[in-house]
């Protein structure tokens, strides 16, 4: 039932986004919308991803940020919907609490407010004191891990059914942000993941006094409960009277914000990859207070350097530095040709480049690169989705108090000191690392001469582990068992056209299109152990 709520609700909205391409889904030229009729269709998609609960919520933040597949409307209407989660009932929280704790919250906590100070799609957070102290108590939603589950098995079919029939490089880059969503989402519904995340990034900022990060509160971290100290503050897209006043200069914020996510991007390859304006408050003293860790994202430092690198030959418009900078990091789709890439590098970066650049033209830049985008097969990998986040919480904060408000001025200079930095220390560790390799070839080559040996001895022996197999042949069975229903789903349809050509009889052809489409649709919806393919999803968290 789960399945047919979630495919009747979204998919008019899946047939309009299909339409926008091709008037006639699979020919035509692309279907005329106003920006208004945008509009209208990004409300009523936050309004149906909402009431699909949170799953869709957490999918729905995630595309927020991608400027590479959806349009500007959607990307604002996808931003509210961190402000439409409802609380949970009044009790839930406290026999969640009792449950993980094993006591009645009265006797943990000396104070326990019952109104939650905010709520989320995996879970709200109330306020309390424990120990003499103001702390903040994070409660997961009851059966929020059933549900997701349950909907990301929907989510996929949906997803490989759309991949079939509009095999382009969209489709797939939304497959991969599904794809790394559910491997990310497990850990999001622990909070003991959370708790080690918020350590560790406590560590991080030790020695910077201008960032806060609540201390963990030992002893009292549960898979569903974590405790946290309160600390004040005002929510940084709440700052108008604050500024206004003076006790903010946006200048400052700016710059600090740039620190914080260059720091965390470039620097420790440790990244808050939830950036929303509920994670982040400014407290009574400036200092910017980050929040909610049970989303993070390591990034390798090889990674790292070479968005550096790339960031550079952008910036000495050396086209084919940026061009191998997009194949070394991903974003390219391999079955483009690199003189397509590279025009399309070009555009970039003289749209970046362009003398007559004022604060007022940005946002036309911008909408002339994101284009760039929808006509070329460019995709975002997952690493760079969430650096693009944290610029487009940056962005947006500045755009939000001063429209006119030049961010690329400001974090430029915090970008080269970070990328100064990173590039003198590849240069430092580069004899180490050609020592290393040096060590990694040597014994490759002696094992190579072992294997040769065996060789020739006659001992070398390959083995074929029993689950593959099992799985393997499983798969090939759903496969062929999917080919035949699709096969008696064709047939049905043709066969119903031919009795309808020969005796006119239009409830023949009615019947048997409805039984082809019955057919397909049921191949949809059945459940995933009847079709699912084993190598294409696995559940990504331990059952607990």
């Amino acid at each position: 039932m789960r399945a047919f709520v979630v495919i009747s609700r979204l998919l008019p909205f899946i047939l309009a986004f299909l339409r926008d391409r091709r008037r006639w889904i699979v020919l035509g030229a692309p279907a005329r919308r106003t920006v208004a009729e945008h509009r209208q269709r990004a409300d009523r998609l936050v309004g149906t991803l909402a009431a699909l609960g949170p799953t869709f919520v957490k999918l729905g933040q995630v595309f927020a940020a991608r400027a590479d597949l959806l349009p500007g409307p959607y990307l604002a209407a996808m931003s509210r919907l961190t402000d439409q989660v409802p609380a949970l009932a009044p009790g839930v929280a406290e026999q969640v609490i009792e449950s993980e704790l094993g006591e009645p919250v009265t006797e943990t906590f000396e104070r326990f407010d019952a109104v939650p100070l905010a709520a989320a799609s995996l879970g709200q957070v109330h306020r309390a004191s424990y120990g003499g102290r103001e702390v903040v108590v994070k409660v997961l939603r009851p059966g929020v891990e059933e549900s997701v589950r349950e909907d990301l098995d929907v989510a996929f079919r949906i997803l490989n059914v759309l991949n079939i029939l509009f095999p382009y490089h969209g489709m797939r880059a939304m497959s991969a942000i599904v794809n790394e969503f559910a491997k990310r989402i497990g850990d999001e519904m622990d909070y003991r993941e959370e708790a080690q995340n918020a350590d560790s990034m406590r560590r991080s900022f030790a020695g910077e006094r201008r960032v806060v990060v609540p201390e963990v509160v030992a002893g009292l971290t549960r898979r569903r409960v974590l405790v946290l100290e309160y600390v004040e503050g005002t929510r940084i897209d709440r700052l108008h009277e604050r500024i206004a006043a003076g006790d903010v200069r946006l200048d400052d914020l700016m710059r600090l914000l740039a620190e914080v996510y260059l720091k965390m991007m470039l620097e420790d390859g440790f990244l808050h990859a939830d950036p929303h304006p509920g994670n982040l408050l400014i407290d009574p003293s400036g200092r910017l207070v980050l929040l909610d860790f049970g989303m993070v994202v390591r990034v390798e430092p090889e990674l790292r350097l070479q968005l550096v690198q790339t960031v550079i030959a952008a910036g000495r418009q050396d086209v084919d530095g940026v061009v191998n900078g997009f194949y070394a990091l991903g974003i390219l789709d391999p079955d483009v040709d690199r003189g397509t890439v590279q025009d399309a590098a070009r555009q970039l970066m003289s749209l970046a480049q362009r003398e007559d650049q004022t604060p007022r033209s940005m946002q036309k830049v911008v909408e002339e690169v994101l284009q760039t985008f929808y006509e070329f097969p460019l995709t975002l990998p997952s690493d760079l989705v969430y650096f693009g986040r944290a610029a487009v919480l940056v962005e947006g904060v500045a755009l939000r108090y001063d429209p006119n408000y030049n961010v690329v001025a400001v974090a430029q200079p915090v970008l080269t000191r970070f990328a100064a930095r990173m590039l003198g220390a590849a240069t430092a560790d580069a004899r180490a690392r050609i020592t290393d390799w040096g060590q990694e070839l040597g014994a490759a080559a002696r094992r190579i001469r072992e294997v040769l040996r065996r060789v020739e001895r006659d001992e070398l022996r390959m083995r074929w582990n029993a689950q593959d197999a099992a799985e393997f042949r499983r798969f090939i069975s759903q496969q062929v068992r999917r080919a035949l229903l699709a096969f008696f789903s064709f047939t049905c349809a043709l066969l119903s056209g031919m009795v309808w050509m020969t005796t006119r009889k239009l409830y023949v052809l009615l019947a048997g299109v409805a039984l082809s489409f019955g057919l397909f649709f049921l191949i949809l919806v059945l459940p995933g152990h009847l079709f699912q393919n084993p190598l294409r999803f696995r559940r990504t968290w331990p059952e607990r």
